[in-house]
């Protein structure tokens, strides 16, 4: 056991040394790209080689001088609220559909052919007609976002559904239920692991997607933030904003993993 808890340890300490030996290499190579020092202190200040103090962006993250010059707490609380609004209509909408589409041959029949078709465009591609429709930032982004949410989300609650065990229904037809009392009894017992499993892919895609909708649509935003630091050319920033992206990526991911493995009886019952 500590052998394995000193390989854990020292085999990533290994990994992020190979990084930070590439980081560096390549900053010695391309002119301008900031080394791990310069993004050290663009991200908490302090002085640069030629004596100047560098106020770092974490030095005041929460500082408001207009609508579009805000501190980084503040595009990040904004992705946030754009992720989980159209990650909750896709909740709204995609596990009621799913159940639906699950319990019926006749609507599978009539939306199969349409997920299909639908579920390869890209949620970017539909960004242009939803700014069109919308002519708002924000309902533009959370748009989005539904449509990269809504397909894992519904797609899994059928597969949830369709792995109820036959023997199941049949209890359920013996037994008089109604279909409310065979979703609640029969299905969602078995369906709720899948259904978790499909959030959690949800909410990872949407996070990705939020980086590339705020960079096309504008407003604020994380993504935005990242954009128009390279546009000033403050590529130092451009890097701490992918520190960022990852850092809260894994904690929505670490969040959903902990749900889903609290609802799936499955591994409980390995466990046990």
């Amino acid at each position: 056991m500590k052998y394995e808890l000193i390989k854990k340890i020292i085999l990533p300490l290994l990994v992020l040394s190979t990084i930070w030996g590439i980081w560096s290499g390549i900053a010695s190579v391309v002119d301008g790209f900031p080394t791990p020092a310069n993004t050290y202190l663009a991200a908490f200040g302090g002085e640069d080689a030629e004596g100047d103090e560098i106020d770092g962006i974490f030095a005041n993250p929460f500082y408001i001088d207009s609508e579009e010059d805000k501190g980084i707490f503040w595009h990040l609380l904004a992705s946030l609220k754009k992720v989980f609004g159209g990650f909750a209509l896709s909740l709204i909408i995609g596990i009621p559909l799913g159940l639906h589409i699950g319990m019926s041959k006749n609507l599978q029949y009539a939306f199969d052919p349409i997920i299909h078709l639908l579920k390869p465009v890209s949620p970017l591609a539909w960004l242009p007609l939803l700014l069109f429709i919308f002519k708002d930032s924000n309902m533009t982004v959370i748009s989005t976002i539904f449509l990269t949410s809504l397909w894992p989300v519904m797609i899994y609650t059928v597969l949830g559904v369709r792995s109820v065990s036959e023997n199941y229904m049949n209890v359920a037809r013996v037994l008089r239920f109604n279909a409310l009392e065979k979703v609640v009894q029969i299905i969602l017992p078995v369906a709720v692991p899948y259904i978790f499993s499909g959030m959690r892919l949800s909410l990872g895609l949407s996070w990705l997607v939020i980086i590339g909708a705020e960079m096309l649509a504008g407003g604020i935003g994380i993504g935005t933030w990242i954009w128009n630091a390279y546009d000033d050319l403050a590529y130092s920033h451009v890097i701490i904003g992918m520190f960022l992206v990852s850092i809260i990526g894994f904690i929505l991911d670490l969040m959903m993993r902990k749900v889903s493995d609290f609802f799936d009886y499955t591994k409980k019952g390995r466990a046990s």
